[in-house]
């Protein structure tokens, strides 16, 4: 029998934000839909009302987008298909696969512990014969016996005790269906081939399989479940205590090529070890079978390293356009009218050797924006305060000597090797003065490209300033 085109689908829940680990399956699923030539489907699991709020839902949109993820056709809203869910439900009452049921949380927990043993349901109300109620749930009623298995592309064989299966909620007191008979009805209906999701999905994929057989539903999807991604603990990554939301780390100037290829790499690596690499690449090389199913590390200093290689694979025009949100538009910390496009033009290709993130290029321009230079107490105790004779006699010599100088980087900087040299300095100790009276930090970009740019006038202004503090 032919297998129908291959159908993968995303299905997130609009939470705010978009996970790193839900990022990561949406790429997957890209990458094997594409590489198959096949189908990528948006579905957007809102049946709760909450999250049925469209700036929650914009939200993915953004996130996906901002990856470089499309999918084809319109977006599918669980909000939108009640009625089909209805329908479902209705036809596992009717046929004994499911039932009514009054048991409140509180009640499932007190008779699971006076009991003993496994917690969880025991099917108190199965063959009462229940009708709706206003606190009235309804469960599927699992097999007794039996087993329930599949075969995962990652994770080979899988299979699961029927009786080890309690009998699951599929619609809630609320009338609001859950998301197993929701996904097991819209997977059939979009005629999704395979389901490639992550690993903590693997307990309910046998709940899945029985509403589908109870429904009468054909042919079983292929099932991938994708490795976790842990922190550096090796812990699964979570709000509480990691950067998970993608939204984080757009804010903080990462480039979605290079974080897209960085999650390409988190489970699944190129057969010939190349990690960073275009995206057309990518997806001619992934093999969905090659996922490894150990955990994946988030590794923040790889991807900073990925992007990093991204930034500056740019062209000087494609980085200053990039860079333009961290530069202007009130986030940077100088007034907007100081802002200079051509002088940041101008620092472009120093800066970009320098950033692994764009949200740093504030930090090597201020300077050339700002009234002051910002102060760091460091770097003054380290080039002025520790040795305050030496830092005054060098800023002294070089005052004098860029009264009348040529303005220009090789004899500003030949200035200030005479002077140090005479007056027996360190080679190392020659730049720092200058350079915290100019910038208020000892490292930076090239301190003869920074002389240039501040030009004549406000260069001896700021070297006096600092000359007097000292």
């Amino acid at each position: 029998m032919t297998r129908a085109p291959v159908r993968v689908r995303f299905a997130p829940a609009p939470t705010g934000y978009l996970h790193i680990g839900g990022a990561r399956t949406a790429l997957f699923n890209w990458l094997f839909a594409r590489q198959q030539g096949g189908e990528l489907k948006l579905r957007i699991e809102d049946t709760d009302a909450e999250r049925s709020k469209r700036e929650l839902i914009e939200i993915i949109y953004r996130a996906l987008e901002w990856l470089g993820i499309d999918w084809d056709g319109e977006p599918v809203h669980q909000s939108d298909r009640a009625e089909l869910y209805r329908e479902a439900t209705e036809k596992l009452l009717a046929s004994g696969h499911a039932y009514w049921c009054s048991c409140t949380p509180e009640e499932v927990k007190a008779r699971a512990e006076a009991r003993g043993g496994k917690p969880g349901y025991d099917g108190h109300c199965r063959d009462r014969g229940l009708g709706p109620g206003s606190r009235h749930v309804v469960r599927f009623r699992t097999p007794d016996e039996g087993t329930t298995a599949f075969d995962d592309v990652i994770r080979g064989h899988i299979s699961f005790e029927n009786h080890d299966l309690e009998d699951f909620v599929i619609v809630r007191s609320n009338g609001v269906p859950m998301f197993l008979v929701a996904n097991a009805v819209d997977d059939a209906e979009m005629g999704i081939t395979h389901v490639i999701r992550g690993e903590d999905l693997i307990n309910v994929t046998p709940k899945v399989l029985l509403l589908r057989q109870a429904l009468g539903i054909g042919e079983v999807p292929v099932f991938a479940h994708l490795p976790l991604i842990v922190n550096e603990r090796r812990q699964k990554l979570s709000k509480r205590r990691d950067d998970v939301s993608v939204g984080d780390y757009i804010e903080r100037g990462y480039l979605p090529e290079a974080m897209a290829n960085y999650l390409a790499t988190l489970g699944w690596g190129p057969p010939d070890g190349v990690e960073i690499r275009p995206m057309v690449e990518i997806i001619e090389l992934f093999d969905l079978a090659s996922v490894n199913k150990a955990s994946a590390f988030f590794d923040l200093k790889k991807l900073d390293h990925f992007n990093g290689e991204y930034i500056r694979a740019l062209t000087t025009t494609e980085f200053v356009n990039r860079s333009t949100h961290w530069v202007t538009g009130g986030r940077a910390a100088w007034p907007a009218e100081r802002f200079d496009a051509s002088v940041f033009e101008r620092l472009a290709p120093e800066v970009q050797t320098r950033v692994t993130k764009l949200d740093e290029v504030p930090s090597y321009v201020a300077f050339a924006f700002v009234d002051t230079p910002p102060f760091d107490e460091d770097s003054w105790q380290k080039a002025m305060a520790k040795n305050p004779e030496q830092a005054a006699a060098m800023l002294d010599a070089v005052i004098g000597a860029y009264a009348d100088l040529p303005w220009e980087a090789e004899a500003l900087m030949a200035a200030i090797a005479d002077h140090g040299s005479r007056l027996g300095l360190p080679k190392k100790q020659w730049q720092a003065p200058v350079r915290v009276a100019l910038t208020g930090r000892t490292v930076g970009l090239p301190l003869g490209l920074i002389l240039e740019v501040l030009g004549r006038d406000e260069t001896l202004r700021r070297l006096r300033a600092a000359r007097d503090r000292l």
